[in-house]
C-alpha cells in the first residue's frame, strides 16, 4: 500500500477476519498502517490472527448485538479511535429452494447478513464516527443483482445489504462514507463446494480466466476504506473476474450455476 491511502495510525474493525476475504482484508489494512481489531467465532483463531497483525480481537457471533457493542468498545479503548468498519462476516445458509426454507433459518440469515452490519455501524457511529467521521465497507456479492439456483436466501439478504449500504451512505454523509464490494466466485472455504470440483472448468467460464483470490477483494476493500476514495460513497465495487459481462465473452456454459445445482444434490 502507498502512503496516499492515508491509513497509517487509523483503527479498523473487521468481522469474519480469521480466514478468507476477512483475513486478507485485515492483513492488508495492517500492511497499510492501520491498527486492526478482528473478530470471528473461534477464540483461538481470533487470538492467533490478532497476534499476527499486532492488533486486538474478541471471539463471538455477529448475531449477538452485545458482542458488536463490545467490539466497538474494545477498539476505541485499545486504539483510542475507530475509523474503519468492514462488515465481512456472513452466512450462505439456508441453501436450497426457497419453498423449502425454514423460517428460523431465513431469519438467522438476515440477522447475520443484514442486521449485524447495521448494528455494528450504529455502535461505531455513536462511539466515534458521528463526531470524527470514518468509512464503512460492506462485503456484498455479485449475485445480489440476479438470481441463481439454491442461493435465494443468500442472494436476497445480500441484496438487502446492498440497499442498506446506499441508505446509510445517504444518511451518514458527509461524516461517514459507506460503500460495498461485491465479489464473484472467490477461493474461500464457504465457496469451496463450487470451485473445488473442476476449478479449471469454472474458471474457463469467466472472461478473466480464473476464480478470485481473497486478496483481489481485499485490495478493493482497502481502497474504499482509504483516503484514495475520499469522494466515493454509496458505491458498489464489483470484483468478479468479469462474471456480469460473460454473455459477451465466448466462454461456453456457465459452470458456476451447474455447481450450485449439483452442490445442493450432494448436500441433500
Amino acid at each position: 500500500m502507498t502512503s496516499s491511502y492515508g491509513l497509517q495510525g487509523r483503527a479498523a474493525l473487521v468481522t469474519g477476519a480469521t480466514r478468507g476475504i476477512g483475513l486478507a482484508v485485515a492483513r492488508q489494512l495492517a500492511a497499510a498502517g492501520a491498527l486492526v481489531c478482528v473478530t470471528a467465532r473461534d477464540a483461538e483463531d481470533v487470538r492467533r490472527t490478532a497476534a499476527e497483525l499486532g492488533g486486538v480481537g474478541a471471539a463471538g457471533s455477529v448475531a449477538d448485538a452485545e458482542h458488536l457493542r463490545a467490539l466497538v468498545e474494545l477498539t476505541v479503548r485499545e486504539f483510542g479511535r475507530l475509523d474503519v468498519v468492514v462488515n465481512n462476516a456472513a452466512t450462505n445458509q439456508p441453501y436450497g429452494p426457497l419453498m423449502d426454507v425454514d423460517p428460523q433459518a431465513w431469519r438467522e440469515a438476515f440477522t447475520i447478513n443484514v442486521e449485524a452490519p447495521l448494528r455494528l455501524v450504529q455502535s461505531a457511529w455513536r462511539a466515534w464516527m458521528r463526531q470524527h467521521g470514518g468509512a464503512v465497507v460492506n462485503v456484498c456479492t455479485e449475485g445480489a443483482a440476479h438470481v441463481g439456483p439454491h442461493v435465494g436466501a443468500y442472494g436476497t439478504s445480500k441484496a438487502a445489504l446492498l440497499h442498506l449500504t446506499r441508505q446509510l451512505a445517504g444518511e451518514l454523509a458527509p461524516k461517514v462514507r459507506v460503500n460495498s464490494v461485491s465479489p464473484g466466485l472467490v477461493r474461500t472455504e464457504m465457496a469451496r463446494f463450487v470451485w473445488e470440483p473442476g476449478e479449471e472448468q469454472v474458471a474457463a467460464g469467466l472472461p478473466l480466466g480464473r476464480i478470485g483470490e481473497p486478496e483481489d477483494v481485499a485490495r478493493a476493500v482497502v481502497w474504499l476504506a482509504s483516503d484514495a476514495a475520499e469522494w466515493v460513497t454509496g458505491a458498489d465495487l464489483l470484483v468478479d473476474g468479469g462474471t456480469r459481462v460473460r454473455a459477451a465473452h465466448d466462454s461456453g456454459t456457465y459452470a458456476i450455476h451447474d455447481r450450485l445445482r449439483t452442490g445442493f444434490l450432494r448436500r441433500g
